[in-house]
């Protein structure tokens, strides 16, 4: 399949250079690579120019075109005519040497897939048990596999607040598990949520879709958020054998305040992307997990060595959470 490489960036020129020293050495390479960079100086052009990859085009984005779904969008109208699936990464993983032929293998397996994701192995924390064990409340099964449980999930079980979809869906009161919570077990999953840094999808998709604006800057669930819009219009899929690591350079992040706002604001926009009008029952759930999470928050303020973090996030979260009962965003299409 001819398929393009979309990668946005800012101000991380080492971690993409180590991305794209992995992607030159694939079994499957793309036909074209763009570095979409938000960069404020010429450090990411700077290695570029030193260092010599096939097929890239580099593009600097206007400071208007700035933030993570503006500079997707604006790749996707570069994008080679002749593309039929295009790819994205963040621009702090490193690939496994198979990770695109994997990846397209997907669309191969199920021709009815409109998108198809890959698997962060280094994030993994599951092992392998077999189909006839019974796990324990601090663990989480699926599908033969287990791993131990974080506090939050433990709590909201007992509190009849857990998730009632498997990984990758998103429940009506959402607050669901991530795809990350699949094991490496190489299968194909399908699902309706996949991470924007490991996705990619048809071409044909973006005739009528883009990645939303309501998501600024760092633009935190706007990968969710154009998943379930997808969903909606056909299947997507988790392909666990298209392997890569994620490294989670801290450079480029919001502050801990604003990063809490955001888990809240669009936590909820997200949730509404897919139920608009959800069950007071529902609204209920999603409140109350809410609160719960920013409690444990506050309560990491007096419990983790990064007590600050943890304080001025579980503020943010508050503030965001306040903020739903004046001035609720606005849903877009």
């Amino acid at each position: 399949m001819n398929f393009t490489l979309i990668i946005c960036t800012y101000m991380r020129p080492e971690p993409l250079l180590k991305l794209l020293q992995s992607v030159q050495r694939q079994t499957l390479n793309p036909n074209e690579i763009l570095i979409i960079d938000g960069s404020t100086n010429d450090e990411t052009n700077d290695v570029l120019e030193r260092n010599n990859f096939n097929n890239l085009n580099y593009f600097l984005v206007p400071k208007e075109f700035r933030g993570l779904t503006k500079q997707r969008n604006y790749g996707i109208a570069r994008v080679n005519i002749d593309a039929e699936v295009i790819c994205f990464l963040d621009d702090d993983t490193v690939l496994e040497r198979d990770y695109l032929e994997q990846l397209l293998k997907t669309y191969e397996t199920h021709p009815e897939a409109l998108g198809a994701g890959g698997y962060i192995v280094n994030e993994s924390k599951t092992k392998f048990v077999g189909v006839d064990y019974q796990p324990q409340v601090t663990e989480y099964y699926f599908d033969g596999w287990t791993r131990n449980d974080g506090s939050r999930f433990i709590l909201r079980k007992k509190l009849g607040l857990d998730s009632d979809c498997p990984p990758g869906y998103s429940s009506s009161f959402s607050h669901g598990r991530s795809v990350g919570f699949l094991p490496p077990s190489g299968k194909i999953y399908e699902v309706e949520l996949l991470m924007g840094g490991v996705s990619s999808y048809r071409k044909e998709v973006f005739k009528n879709q883009q990645f939303s604006n309501y998501f600024e800057g760092y633009g935190l669930y706007e990968d969710a958020d154009f998943a379930l819009r997808v969903a909606k219009m056909g299947k997507l899929y988790l392909n666990t054998a298209a392997q890569l690591h994620h490294y989670h350079d801290v450079q480029g992040r919001p502050n801990q305040y604003q990063y809490g706002k955001m888990v809240v604001r669009n936590g909820w926009y997200v949730w509404r992307v897919k139920n608009l009008h959800p069950a007071w029952k529902d609204q209920f759930k999603w409140h109350a997990i809410t609160l719960l999470l920013t409690g444990i928050r506050f309560g990491n303020a007096l419990t983790t060595p990064t007590k600050k973090q943890a304080f001025t996030e579980a503020l943010g979260r508050t503030v965001g959470w306040w903020s739903l009962w004046f001035n609720k965003p606005t849903i877009k299409s």
